[in-house]
């Protein structure tokens, strides 16, 4: 399988293909994971649900471990880069943290490697998951400063911002275990809708906080939303 080094003397078509065949196979992965346990998937079950000889996934992933650390890592890369653009952003704390929320749940629930494996960072051995906590702690650092700076400008109530934050985290990170592509709402729209509640009940002036316009679109044809209407259904461990 080659490393970064080996990557850079790939050919740009060579690295792109190499990278799309990877992301096949995290897909083919995560759909695996929504009806089986990580412990009980074999190798070869992954192949063959990529289209691919056992053999040639070697060439990509040494195996499950490496390839939930890709998983994860990618994961991860993308909700700091959202972080980062969020904290550049010309806008209001709670617009910031609007950004970082939908991010993040399109990150988890658009992608279908990232949906599958975001639970799974424990299962990994320990050399593998440093790096990974240490990526997340600075990304929950990152949104904890998000809402210190809306509290301080008085936008945000005073509250326990470390709190807070994992309130929010928690909540975004356990939609993996009930969102249903099947379900009524797209991940997007869900990401809306869960960036107004979390962010309103922040607000020292809630009213100010508006719902977006495409997430009342949607609501509107859904009902009374539960679990079950929303076409979800927990994940079996």
């Amino acid at each position: 399988m080659p490393n970064r080094e080996s990557l850079k003397k790939l050919s740009p078509r060579s690295e792109r293909r190499y990278l799309a065949r990877r992301l096949q196979i995290l897909r083919a992965t995560g759909k695996m994971l929504r009806m089986q346990s990580f412990s009980d998937m074999k190798m070869r079950d992954i192949a063959a649900a990529a289209d691919i000889s056992p053999a040639n996934l070697y060439n990509y992933f040494k195996g499950k471990h490496d390839l939930l650390f890709f998983c994860q890592d990618n994961s991860l890369d993308r909700m700091l880069a959202a972080l980062r653009t969020a904290r550049s952003a010309k806008a209001s704390a709670a617009e910031k943290l609007r950004l970082v929320i939908e991010s993040h749940l399109r990150c988890v629930l658009d992608e279908v490697e990232g949906s599958a494996a975001h639970l799974l960072t424990s299962q990994l051995p320990a050399h593998l998951q440093r790096p990974l906590v240490a990526k997340r702690d600075r990304y929950e650092d990152g949104v904890r400063d998000l809402i210190v700076t809306g509290i301080r400008s008085g936008e945000f109530m005073a509250c326990d911002a470390a709190l807070a934050t994992r309130a929010i985290l928690g909540a975004l990170n356990w939609s993996v275990r009930w969102f249903s592509s099947e379900g009524p709402l797209s991940a997007s729209q869900i990401a809306q809708e869960f960036s107004y509640l979390l962010i309103r009940g922040l607000m020292t002036k809630p009213s100010t906080f508006r719902r977006q316009a495409s997430a009342r679109k949607a609501l509107r044809g859904v009902g009374k939303l539960t679990p079950l209407v929303m076409g979800t259904k927990a994940s079996a461990d």
